[in-house]
């Protein structure tokens, strides 16, 4: 048990006892993860038709680094930070917050009804979050304190999961409950406390513990003026604590006690001066989540040439314009009877990978792209053309073009693919460092959208730049690193370095002979990059080092020329 945030187990802190405890649901007494997050998912791809892109908070005003990492990949990919959904520790009222701001009630409004819209459809298995909750919730009552729910969960879901769980065991097992759809606003906002404990004719004067999982329950308690208990359920550690209240701007919200589990909290009574008589036996300690596996091909163990050259890919590198890309390569699709290509699709023997395999059968069967490639955002045009038609040139040059058709319907916006970008190719043309990009975008698109990024532009940045239109054969031939090479008179060699978010882009740096980073902006997990980069003879070709944002590139960079004598 931790209390007042203190590292000291034996600190002298007491709690007054409480009349009313009030509960979290989801998180903290129930767990009903798969749902939620199935739910966010659906939510974030309404983010454009919502409205509620306006509302996203700028990074630079995250409360953490995480926060900001979450606004930027949702912004991006309108999905969950990989990282988030392979931990499932951080709720969902928290993820609104990270994304609109505490204070942003109309945005959280719309949020939580479309979350809810999208609930439905994914509500049922509900579980107890622990081991004997009903059993120790039981007994805190027998005790003479009343217990509650205060949620903002709507309703029809809290009343569903109450007669289903442990076999409507917990239908009469609350003094009250109060959802987020009846109290005046949702949390973080304080009218649920208070209009819970109004039911029951009591006040928080009255002596009332909150207990709850996430930083927005702790926020809430301190408005509401009771006591916050933060149900550690995620099992952080404590400096994800001291980050979290005191680093940010939360350290009012800090809480009042940290607890791991349910017998921490039958401690935290009996301190409070409660016996316990007849308590229940204590259960063994919970286990954190399996860690999420990262990729292992780290800028802390790569062994690289220092760059003289750096070429870089533009969209989904340098640049987000997946929202236009995405629509023009699906309107391409619907024609591919009618330009011939439906015979060329690779034969799904041929694939890589089973994913590859699905990805072909179901364009062939539905002219469309699957709707989890959708879902993800991170597979770019290129790697889908070469998924589909493989080696075959023809096929690819048809495909293309029938793209440009339809981006030109769609082109027009392009944004940095994270707030660092300019900053860093700033920052290397000082190092000395040529800079290029080298892009399958054809060049009508691209001037276009190098002229009006950051609303001035990013051409003076860059010494060359090689479009699709600009050589006879696209990436993954190695044609536009050439063509690159020789506007800049140089030699090619591991000292270019080639900065790629594509297998394309691995796959035409190693055939040039020059060094491979793959910019994994789309966070592929370790299985994952060892999928698509098998390191076998059909698919020889894997990345130099992998780096994960620009904060982390640029760390490779002053790294590498630093251990050659360069800086």
């Amino acid at each position: 048990m931790r209390t007042g945030l203190s590292t000291n187990k034996n600190a002298e802190f007491t709690l007054p006892p409480p009349v009313l405890m009030l509960f979290d649901w989801h998180g903290t007494l129930v767990n009903t993860h798969q749902a939620m997050y199935r739910a966010v998912e659906e939510m974030l791809l309404q983010l454009e038709e919502l409205d509620l892109i306006k509302h996203l908070l700028p990074e630079e005003q995250a409360k953490t680094e995480d926060d900001a990492k979450l606004l930027r990949y949702i912004r991006i990919f309108r999905n969950l930070h990989p990282r988030v959904l392979a931990e499932q520790r951080i709720s969902r009222t928290d993820i609104f917050d990270a994304l609109f701001g505490e204070h942003n009630v109309e945005a959280q409004m719309i949020a939580h009804q479309a979350y809810n819209e999208a609930y439905r459809n994914h509500y049922g298995k509900i579980f107890p979050f622990q081991d004997a909750v009903l059993d120790y919730l039981k007994y805190i009552r027998n005790l003479g304190i009343k217990i509650g729910v205060m949620t903002n969960r709507n309703r029809e879901f809290l009343a569903d999961e109450l007669s289903t769980i442990e076999d409507g065991q917990w239908l009469n097992l609350f003094d009250v409950t109060l959802c987020g759809n009846e109290a005046s606003r949702y949390k973080p906002a304080p009218d649920g406390i208070i209009e819970a404990a109004a039911k029951l004719k009591l006040s928080p004067a009255d002596g009332i513990w909150y207990v709850g999982d996430s930083v927005t329950d702790m926020v809430t308690a301190r408005q509401a003026d009771v006591c916050s208990v933060f149900y550690n359920g995620a099992l952080w550690e404590q400096e994800w604590f001291t980050q979290m209240f005191h680093e940010h701007g939360r350290a009012h919200a800090k809480p009042d006690a940290i607890v791991d589990n349910f017998d921490q909290l039958l401690d935290l009574l009996e301190q409070s001066g409660h016996t316990l008589p007849g308590r229940p036996s204590r259960l063994p300690a919970r286990k954190p989540p399996p860690a999420r596996q990262e990729p292992d091909w780290h800028p802390a163990i790569a062994q690289l040439t220092p760059p003289r050259i750096l070429l870089f890919d533009w969209h989904a590198t340098l640049v987000d314009t997946l929202d236009a890309m995405y629509h023009a390569v699906d309107d391409m699709l619907k024609e591919l009877k009618t330009m011939g290509l439906l015979e060329h699709l690779t034969p799904s023997e041929h694939c890589k990978s089973p994913e590859d395999s699905r990805l072909v059968d179901y364009v062939r069967e539905h002219l469309a792209l699957h709707p989890k490639i959708k879902l993800d955002r991170k597979i770019s045009r290129t790697d889908i053309f070469e998924v589909l038609f493989s080696d075959n040139e023809t096929a690819k040059k048809i495909a293309h073009a029938g793209f440009n058709k339809h981006y030109r319907h769609y082109f027009g916006t392009a944004l940095p693919f994270e707030p660092k970008v300019r900053p860093v190719l700033e920052g290397l043309r000082t190092l000395g460092l040529t800079l290029g990009v080298i892009t399958n975008r054809d060049r009508e698109f691209f001037v276009h959208e190098l002229a009006t990024i950051d609303q001035d532009g990013w051409g003076h940045l860059f010494d060359t730049d090689v479009c699709g239109d600009d050589t006879l054969q696209r990436k993954p031939h190695t044609d536009q690193i050439l063509k690159a090479a020789e506007n800049l008179h140089c030699s090619l060699g591991p000292d270019i370095w080639y900065v790629g978010d594509s297998t394309t882009d691995v796959i035409a740096a190693k055939s040039a002979g020059i060094t491979s980073v793959f910019f994994n902006g789309a966070l592929w997990d370790l299985p994952w990059l060892n999928t698509i980069f098998p390191g076998n003879a059909r698919y020889p070709y894997k990345p130099d080092v992998v780096v994960n944002d620009f904060s982390e590139f640029w760390a490779l960079v002053l790294a590498c020329m630093k251990k050659a004598g360069k800086l």
